[in-house]
C-alpha cells in the first residue's frame, strides 16, 4: 500500500525530529521510504503562542494495514519523546496518516483520508512538492488543486531539504 505520513515537531530540536521520523518510517517492518519533502517552518494556528512547527511530508511503500501503520507511527512518536496531553499542544513529533491507499473509513481511532488535510497549507505544501498529483479519495481533486484553493493565510515557509541516509534507498 502506498501511504503519505504527514511530519511535524514544535518542541526542542525539530529538525532532528522530522529527519528522524522520516528514517524511522523507512525502517518499519515491510516499509519503504519512497519520497520526503523539504522541510518547512509552520506558523501555528489554533493552538496558544508557541514555538513554530517543523513539518514535512514522507510517502512510503508499506505491507502494514492501516491500523498497524498508525501503532507503528504512535511508536516512533513516543521513541522520540512525544507525551499526549489532552487537546491540541506542543510536541516533540506529531506523525499523521494522511492517506493510506486511497482508503476511506470513519472511526474514532483512525479516520482516512485525514479529516483536515485538504484545509491545511503545513501539509498540503509538502505534500504538493512530492506529490502535486496525488488525489484526495473524498474529494478528488489533487494536491496541487487543494493548495491553491486554500483560503487560510497561515505562513508556510521551506527552509531545508532533507537528505536521505546513505543505503536507505529513497528516492527525492
Amino acid at each position: 500500500m502506498r501511504a503519505w505520513v504527514g511530519i511535524g515537531s514544535n518542541l526542542g530540536d525539530r529538525v532532528s525530529a522530522c529527519a528522524a521520523a522520516a528514517v524511522d518510517l523507512g525502517a518499519l517492518p515491510g516499509t519503504r521510504l519512497l519520497r520526503q519533502s523539504s522541510l518547512y517552518l509552520t506558523e501555528p494556528v489554533g493552538i496558544a503562542p508557541c514555538e513554530w512547527f517543523v513539518n514535512a511530508v514522507a510517502e512510503i511503500e508499506t505491507d502494514l494495514a492501516p491500523e498497524a501503520l498508525l501503532e507503528s507511527l504512535l511508536a516512533i512518536e513516543e521513541r522520540l519523546g512525544r507525551r499526549r496531553d489532552a487537546g491540541p499542544a506542543p510536541r516533540t513529533l506529531d506523525l499523521d496518516i494522511l492517506d493510506a491507499g486511497g482508503e476511506q473509513r470513519a472511526d474514532p481511532r483512525l479516520t482516512l483520508p485525514h479529516p483536515r488535510m485538504h484545509l491545511r497549507r503545513f501539509q498540503l505544501l509538502p505534500l504538493a512538492e512530492i506529490a502535486p498529483g496525488w488525489r484526495h479519495p473524498r474529494l478528488g481533486q489533487t494536491a496541487s488543486e487543494l493548495l491553491g484553493a486554500l483560503g487560510d493565510g497561515a505562513r508556510v515557509v521551506r527552509i531545508a531539504r532533507l537528505e536521505p541516509a546513505p543505503g536507505n534507498g529513497v528516492r527525492s
